[in-house]
């Protein structure tokens, strides 16, 4: 005959449960520990960077840039005019290797693989670059080279480094690998809060006010 566990097994069986459960509890709790202190660690100067540059972006009209300006100058070889002569005028094609070659033994800069403007009389190429600008002529006609560069200082960089602006696709991958660094953390964040909010009674209002003020001010003074 069947009868009820006894209230000693009910206890014993009451305790295995809550042993299991709080095993799970450490278990989760240190994965969560472990793969927020990670990402933190990962993301730590990567979001030092972005806050500081969110505030001079913030503020890029109250800070005073003082561009320098360099220029070059130079005169292509006979054989190399009569070189970029020949080429159609409306070719979008990078200069020949050769030209491209002298330029930069003789003006330090790089234009090979560019894109290029070619016209009738002048063979122009944009060389944009973070925290700056530059540019590069060749008139067609006399081989005479002009380039310009204009370095907008260390904050633009910056700048233009927070923005992903003409830096390259190695510092794209990086933002976007940046990103998923910082989603761990943010999520993982979230978790670990979840796990000590019963005993932290501030922790939801808290993660709701920093959800209601910034909704808040885009209803109130942003939204039109």
């Amino acid at each position: 005959m069947h009868g009820r566990p006894a209230p000693q097994q009910r206890l014993s069986n009451d305790a295995d449960r809550l042993w299991q459960r709080n095993q799970r509890r450490a278990f989760w709790l240190k994965q969560f520990l472990t793969w927020h202190w990670m990402s933190s660690a990962v993301c730590l100067i990567g979001m030092l960077l972005f806050a500081i540059t969110g505030i001079t972006l913030n503020h890029a009209g109250q800070i005073e840039a003082r561009p320098s300006v360099t220029t070059r100058e130079g005169t292509l070889p006979q054989p190399l005019t009569e070189t970029l002569k020949a080429e159609p005028a409306n070719a979008k094609a990078p200069l020949p290797a050769a030209v491209s070659d002298w330029i930069a033994a003789n003006l330090s800069v790089g234009t090979a693989g560019r894109d290029t403007e070619w016209s009738r009389d002048e063979v122009y190429i944009s060389l944009p670059r973070a925290g700056g600008d530059a540019w590069l002529s060749i008139d067609r006609a006399d081989g005479k080279v002009s380039y310009e560069l204009t370095d907008r200082g260390w904050i633009a960089y910056l700048n233009d480094l927070h923005k992903g602006r003409n830096t390259g696709p190695a510092w794209s991958w990086f933002i976007d690998i940046f990103a998923g660094a910082c989603l761990v953390f943010c999520a993982t964040g979230l978790l670990l809060l979840n796990f000590h909010s019963a005993r932290r009674p501030a922790t939801w209002p808290m993660v709701g006010l920093g959800l209601i003020v910034p909704f808040l001010l885009l209803v109130l003074f942003v939204h039109s």
